[in-house]
C-alpha cells in the first residue's frame, strides 16, 4: 500500500524567502524599509523595526506602519501566485504593537487573475517624482481602484482639478514649516541623495530644481545636480486621497495594504505613481486635506497617478539584503 503524502500547510522556507525578497520592493518612507520578517515553520510574522523609525518626519510611527502594510500586501500577493491563500491576523499581540501581522496559509489553486497582474508589477513599480501626463484609461481604472480599497475599510477620493491650487499651497506651506526644522533637515539629508547604499532615496530618483517647478504637489527633497527631464511636460497627474475612518495602528496597517494594491494596479495598467505623505505629516495639512473631501475621514496618503514617457529607462531604488530583513526561527 502506498502511503499518502501529508497535506502541506505552509510553503517551504525557500518559497517564503523568495516571497519576502520580492515584497521588499514595497515603497516606504524615504526608502527606509522598516520591516522585519520571521518564519517559524508554520506562520510568517511581520514586525516593524524600531531602529528605522524616522522621528522627525514620523514621530508617531504612522508612516512606518503604512510602509509595513505595503510590504504585507506585497508578500500576500506574491504568495497567492504561488498557490497559497494567506490568513492574516493583524496585531496578534495587544501588548506588542511592533508585531504587526502573523500570516497562516491554506492551499489556493485558483486565485483571481488580477492578483497575478499585480504581482508581476512589483518588479516594475517605482516612485516617479517627475511631472506626468494625464493617466490613460482613468475612468475605468478609478473604479478598479475603489474596488481594491473598499475591503480595507478605507475611502479613495479623487481630488477635483479646481482644488489642486489649494493642495499645492498646502504642499508649499509644509515645505516652509520644515525649512528651518534642523532635526527634520538633518534626517532628510541623511536619507535622500546618497548613492551606492542599500537604503534611502538615490539621486536619480529625485527631481532637480527645474523639474520640481513643474510638479506643484510634492515633497521638498534635497536637490540633485541640474537636469531637465520631461522638459515639455507640466504635471497633469490625477491626485487621489486614501482616507480612514479612524486614526489607529490597525487603520494605518490597512492603509499600507490598500496603498500597495493601488500602486500595483496602476503599474499593471502602465501608469506611473508617486505616493505623497509630506502633506499629511503635519496636523494643519491633514485638516486642510480633510476639508477638501466629501465625507469625514482622516486623510492618510495622497497619490499622484499619471502617464510617463514610454521610452524612459528606470533604475530600481536599492534594497537591503534579504539576510537583514528575514529570519527563520523554529
Amino acid at each position: 500500500m502506498t502511503a499518502r503524502n501529508p497535506i502541506t500547510t505552509a510553503p517551504d522556507a525557500r518559497a517564503i524567502a523568495a516571497a519576502v525578497g520580492r515584497a521588499a520592493r514595497a515603497p516606504s518612507l524615504h526608502n527606509s524599509q522598516p520591516w522585519q520578517w520571521i518564519f517559524d515553520g508554520a506562520r510568517l510574522h511581520l514586525y516593524s523595526d524600531p531602529d528605522r523609525r524616522l522621528p522627525a518626519a514620523d514621530p508617531r510611527g504612522r508612516q512606518q506602519v503604512i510602509s509595513c502594510g505595503a510590504a504585507l500586501h506585497h508578500v500576500r500577493t506574491v504568495l497567492a501566485t504561488l498557490g497559497w491563500h494567506t490568513d492574516t491576523d493583524r496585531l496578534p499581540e495587544p501588548d506588542r504593537p511592533d508585531h504587526l501581522a502573523a500570516i497562516g496559509f491554506r492551499p489556493w489553486p485558483d486565485p483571481p487573475p488580477g492578483i497575478a497582474r499585480r504581482a508581476a508589477a512589483i518588479e516594475h513599480r517605482h516612485t516617479d517624482r517627475l511631472p506626468m501626463l494625464p493617466p490613460n484609461g482613468w475612468s475605468e481604472l478609478a473604479h478598479a481602484l475603489n474596488r481594491l480599497v473598499t475591503p480595507h475599510d478605507l475611502t479613495l477620493d479623487i481630488l477635483a482639478a479646481e482644488v489642486r491650487p489649494q493642495l499645492a499651497a498646502v504642499s508649499e506651506r509644509a515645505a516652509a514649516v520644515r525649512e528651518y526644522d534642523m532635526f527634520y533637515q538633518q534626517e532628510i539629508q541623511w536619507w535622500a541623495g546618497h548613492s551606492g547604499t542599500v537604503e534611502g532615496v538615490p539621486p536619480a530618483a529625485l527631481a532637480s530644481d527645474a523639474e520640481r517647478t513643474r510638479v506643484d504637489v510634492g515633497r521638498a527633497f534635497p536637490r540633485p545636480s541640474h537636469s531637465e527631464r520631461r522638459a515639455e511636460i507640466r504635471d497633469r497627474a490625477e491626485l487621489v486621497v486614501l482616507g480612514s475612518h479612524e486614526d489607529s495602528i490597525p487603520q494605518w496597517l490597512h492603509t499600507g495594504e490598500a496603498l500597495s494594491a493601488v500602486l500595483l494596479e496602476c503599474t499593471a495598467a502602465g501608469l506611473a505613481t508617486c505616493p505623497l505623505t509630506h502633506i499629511t505629516e503635519l496636523p494643519a495639512g491633514r485638516r486642510t486635506v480633510a476639508a477638501l473631501l466629501p465625507h469625514p475621514v482622516s486623510p492618510q496618503v495622497i497619490v499622484r497617478i499619471g502617464t510617463a514617457p514610454a521610452d524612459e529607462q528606470q533604475v530600481p531604488t536599492p534594497r537591503r539584503p534579504l539576510g537583514e530583513i528575514f529570519q527563520i526561527r523554529h
